[in-house]
């Protein structure tokens, strides 16, 4: 009978070394407002060409770089830019881009002609390499683009995404050839000779002479000077968008939807 009251003697002995020793491996919570900025900093080091994390995130990643380009004053629009990104994003998800390709080439054409409405972006530096003035063709308008066409003597630029393929010595000088992506709007551009060259009627003082730039035959034309810096940097499976706000050309490219 002795042997209860030992065995509770001893019990309350033994217990607040327990406790003491359990209560020692305590952790105090992480408070809310580090947790954000923990979950801030990793969502800054998102790699853009991880083109297979959930969509938010990669509209964060293409926020992040928009933010991290020095536009020098004279910024493409950022909705432009996302909606280019996304076009390259799923081009290379889709095998059609170089693996290594970061090059990624933006006409904005909702734009003067008389304005640099060509930016080339290096996404892997997130640097602006060029910012030029570009053609439209004849038949797309004056000053301003207002019409588009895939067919052959329209003399008219054609919308969407294109891949850069080889260079060429041409009636136009040094020129890259550019394969359309998007079906129906400028799949035909390799058949209608629809590339990239230098010409002299891109340049401030042809604006300044005629009130806008000349115009090609549907061909994104660029200063002669700058052509062949330009195309030696963008040709070879890199990416370039010609953008319009046209509404059955933004809802119709495959190359515009989630995937």
């Amino acid at each position: 009978m002795l042997f209860k009251p030992l065995l509770m003697k001893n019990l309350f002995t033994i217990l607040p070394a327990v406790v003491a020793l359990a209560t020692s491996f305590y952790i105090s919570p992480i408070p809310v407002q580090k947790a954000v900025k923990i979950s801030d900093t990793l969502a800054s080091t998102l790699s853009v060409k991880s083109v297979n994390m959930p969509e938010e995130k990669k509209l964060n990643a293409s926020s992040d770089l928009y933010q991290a380009l020095d536009f020098s004053g004279n910024a493409l629009s950022q909705d432009v830019f996302d909606k280019a990104l996304k076009g390259f994003e799923n081009l290379m998800k889709a095998g059609k881009l170089n693996p290594e390709s970061h090059i990624l080439t933006v006409c904005d054409f909702s734009k003067s002609s008389n304005t640099k409405r060509l930016w080339v972006i290096d996404t892997r530096l997130k640097k602006v390499l060029f910012n030029s003035l570009v053609a439209h063709g004849m038949g797309t308008g004056d000053e301003f683009a207002e019409r588009f066409s895939n067919t052959e003597r329209s003399h008219q630029s054609s919308l969407g995404f294109y891949i850069t393929e080889s260079v060429y010595e041409g009636s136009n000088g040094y020129s890259l050839k550019l394969l359309g992506m998007d079906h129906g709007f400028n799949d035909a551009a390799l058949e209608r000779a629809i590339v990239m060259h230098g010409a002299d009627y891109v340049s401030d003082d042809f604006a300044r002479l005629h009130k806008r730039i000349g115009r090609s035959w549907g061909c994104p034309a660029v200063p002669r000077d700058l052509a062949v810096p330009i195309i030696n940097t963008i040709k070879g499976e890199n990416c370039l968008f010609i953008y319009y706000p046209d509404r059955q050309y933004l809802e119709s490219s495959q190359w515009l939807k989630d995937v």
